[in-house]
């Protein structure tokens, strides 16, 4: 059995972690800190989870009884945590935040993609795990990245439901405010362009141009990134457009060929809806094309591939154990 324990498991990619690995055959839950709720039932804060565990929530954090720890913490507290305590050198880390990602932190974390770096996955002892729309991103452009399509500017949009926002509540989360509204933020600027603009680079062909945001250096392709904030409580759906005088039919083949071996992510021919992709580990990506103008669509769900069960198929490849295990998730019909 993989023995975990759970930091900050008290928000909303706490809870999404624990209804995973309650039902996942190969792991024990040993212990799931908060603070603020230490002595409570896990299923009086995170209540979907009545009849699936006793667990309580503690302030203890017995690192010596553990195989692997996942840092749900908010942003920038990962790096603060490590400075301040010791985890045994044997105890694996996957980090939740963006604290490591791509080198950031000082500290040697592998990024947590799959698709690109399997390899490297399955041998590190630290991960950094994706951002949300990053994944989501990722996803649509990498196989463009590779075929060198990537030569103009790339504009992309994506909308994330409630809970990319975290539990915390604030101004634009009441319920109040986001029914019936939508609303963009962070243009050009989100944090996630960093670790998207690097994933490209990894994967473009040598020569190809550089890929870069406002938030990296240097000059080059821009991605020009617009957030919205949806109505809706999960998922993310991203659409991004390409120009090139590639055919559609090469392109397609290319795109099912990067995923031919992804466990959870999928090229399909038909238009995609994000209900398709809510409640699983599942992302989908669509091509259509005009002109020169390729229109790439793509789905997650952010709580799930977009975080924590992302987070739970790169531990499956970290102990050698098939990468879907505890994720057969299925979407809802209707």
């Amino acid at each position: 059995m993989i023995r975990v324990g759970i930091l900050g498991a008290a928000g909303y990619t706490g809870g999404e972690l624990i209804r995973l690995l309650v039902n996942h055959p190969q792991v024990e839950v040993v212990f799931a800190n908060s603070e603020s709720n230490a002595g409570n039932l896990v299923a009086d804060v995170h209540e979907g989870l009545v009849g699936d565990t006793s667990l309580r929530f503690t302030s203890e954090m017995p690192f010596d009884e553990v195989d692997v720890v996942f840092f749900c913490f908010g942003h920038g507290k990962s790096q603060a945590f490590l400075s301040e305590h010791a985890i045994p050198p044997s105890v694996k880390i996957i980090d939740l935040a963006q604290d490591f990602r791509w080198g950031h932190g000082g500290e040697v974390f592998v990024y947590g993609l799959p698709e690109i770096n399997r390899t490297e996955i399955e041998q590190t002892m630290r991960l950094a795990n994706p951002g949300c729309f990053a994944t989501c991103i990722q996803l649509a452009l990498l196989p463009a990245a590779k075929m060198g399509l990537l030569t103009n500017d790339v504009a992309v949009t994506a909308i994330t439901g409630s809970t990319g926002a975290g539990q915390k509540p604030a101004a634009t989360t009441h319920f109040s405010w986001r029914t019936n509204n939508m609303s963009v933020y962070k243009v050009f600027n989100h944090q996630h362009l960093y670790e998207i603009c690097h994933s490209l680079n990894h994967v473009k062909p040598k020569g190809a141009p550089a890929i870069t945001s406002p938030l990296t250096e240097g000059e080059g392709v821009s991605i020009d990134f617009v957030p919205y904030r949806g109505d809706f409580a999960r998922g993310i759906f991203c659409s991004a457009i390409i120009k090139t005088d590639a055919k559609l039919e090469s392109i397609t083949e290319a795109y099912e060929q990067f995923y031919a071996n992804a466990a959870f992510t999928h090229y399909t021919h038909k238009a995609i809806d994000l209900k398709q992709v809510v409640n699983t580990n599942k992302a989908l990506v669509h091509l259509e094309k005009v002109g020169n103008r390729l229109l790439v669509t793509s789905a997650i769900d952010n709580l799930l591939k977009g975080a924590v069960g992302q987070a739970v198929q790169n531990m499956n490849l970290m102990f050698g154990i098939d990468e879907t295990t505890g994720l057969r998730l299925k979407a809802a019909a209707f």
